[in-house]
């Protein structure tokens, strides 16, 4: 014990974070495999839906969680008070609309995805409030570097939605979508241990000055409307199989984007520590761009390393995670690999140009959503098909960027 205290104290706060990083990833990866194989691919197809729905719903929480670290940084004293006021009632009143949304129109829901209870919709609009308000929470911590705290709400989080999912499925008679969606609503309350809320009240006035009200919302157009291309980019191909596919095709295709996705999830990591350290060298008058070169490379040199591995072995990687059931997607695994690597390194050029308040990425970003969601309409004979186009949009994506940021260097 003397030892492992000792390293810890010799470990800085953001190798916590990193560490901790990995850990949840690796939690959530646990809780999809135990829900792959104790439901098999066609009831994993629902539950799969309400994972893609969740990550759908980080995305959105992610436009509070940037804008509240961008702006720790940059306010202090009382405008920093009536900011975080501010954000706090703007996070409740969108969690609210999105969850009444999710209310309402459960059954039309149902019927779009072919689900098998609407439920599972209702179970899980309850839980957005909780969701947005955790996210603003996590940005104050992340803002003020207290990684600490930060790794701790993520493992509260997610160990929390793996034990509770897991005592629901087991006992309870429910539809085991429901369970899931019962078990992710009760984890977004165990997400604020712990919160930094001292201070906040929502009947307190928080009106900013004109020019720093024009600046937060500035960021925050921003920052949603890359949170959507986001969203489009990186679910739409699992949403749109459960729409066009037969359910046991839909869980079939749900592993594989588990798999495959590996690098995008582990790329967070660096997205978190990359937007204040890019903000913070911005304030000060430094060079950013080798900050940016920096976490590239480790996306580059993690994506080779999973692409190679799923090339070389991808029958014993799907056997050892989801079972024999999910063999037929071997031969697309590597394919998957590739689309998801593309895009998480252009993720890390389209944070780094958010962070410096540049919105043409957005729209880079925008128009080749836009344009999977049409090719995936139009083109869906296989789910080989649906994976190449992916890569073909990816690397489209992720040449702009690179050109973008060439343009740029050039220009300054």
């Amino acid at each position: 014990m003397t030892a492992i205290r000792i390293l810890f104290k010799k470990l800085t706060p953001e190798q916590v974070f990193m560490g901790s990083v990995l850990l949840v990833n690796g939690g959530n990866y646990l809780y999809n495999l135990i829900l792959g194989r104790l439901l098999g691919p066609e009831a994993y197809a629902d539950a799969a839906l309400l994972v893609t729905l969740l990550l759908v719903l980080s995305f959105l929480g992610m436009t509070f969680q940037l804008t509240t670290t961008k702006f720790a940084v940059v306010f202090s004293g009382k405008v920093w008070d009536r900011f975080l006021n501010r954000i706090y009632k703007q996070a409740i009143i969108v969690g609210m609309f999105f969850g009444a949304l999710f209310v309402y129109f459960a059954k039309d829901l149902q019927m779009l995805f072919q689900t098998n209870t609407p439920y599972m919709f209702v179970a899980l609009g309850f839980g957005i409030p909780l969701y947005f308000f955790m996210s603003v929470n996590r940005g104050n911590y992340q803002g003020h570097h207290n990684f600490n705290k930060l790794s701790i709400t993520y493992q509260t989080e997610m160990w929390s939605r793996l034990l509770i999912t897991l005592v629901f499925l087991l006992f309870s008679p429910w539809e085991p979508a429901l369970s899931v969606a019962i078990g992710i609503g009760f984890s977004f309350l165990f997400g604020l241990i712990p919160s930094d809320i001292k201070g906040i009240s929502i009947a307190r006035p928080s009106m900013l000055s004109s020019e720093n009200a024009k600046q937060v919302n500035k960021f925050i157009i921003l920052t949603l409307c890359y949170e959507i291309t986001q969203i489009i980019i990186n679910n739409s191909d699992v949403l749109m199989v459960k729409h066009y596919f037969s359910p046991n095709e839909a869980g079939l295709y749900a592993s594989l984007a588990l798999i495959g996705r590996v690098v995008y999830f582990v790329a967070w990591m660096f997205v978190m520590l990359l937007l204040p350290a890019v903000v913070q060298k911005e304030k000060d008058g430094e060079a950013t761009a080798p900050v940016l070169f920096k976490y590239v490379g480790y996306v580059a040199l993690l994506s080779l390393t999973i692409i190679t591995s799923c090339y070389f072995f991808p029958e014993l990687i799907i056997k050892l995670m989801f079972g024999d059931a999910y063999l037929s997607m071997a031969a697309l695994l590597w394919q998957y690999a590739v689309a998801t690597s593309l895009f998480a390194i252009g993720n890390i050029f389209a944070y780094y140009f958010l962070s410096l308040d540049h919105y043409v990425p957005v729209i880079i970003s925008g128009v080749l959503g836009l344009s999977q969601i049409v090719l995936i309409s139009v083109l869906h004979k296989s789910l080989e098909q649906i994976v190449q186009l992916q890569i073909l949009v990816m690397v489209i994506l992720l040449i702009s960027q690179i050109i973008y940021f060439l343009y740029k260097k050039r220009s300054l």
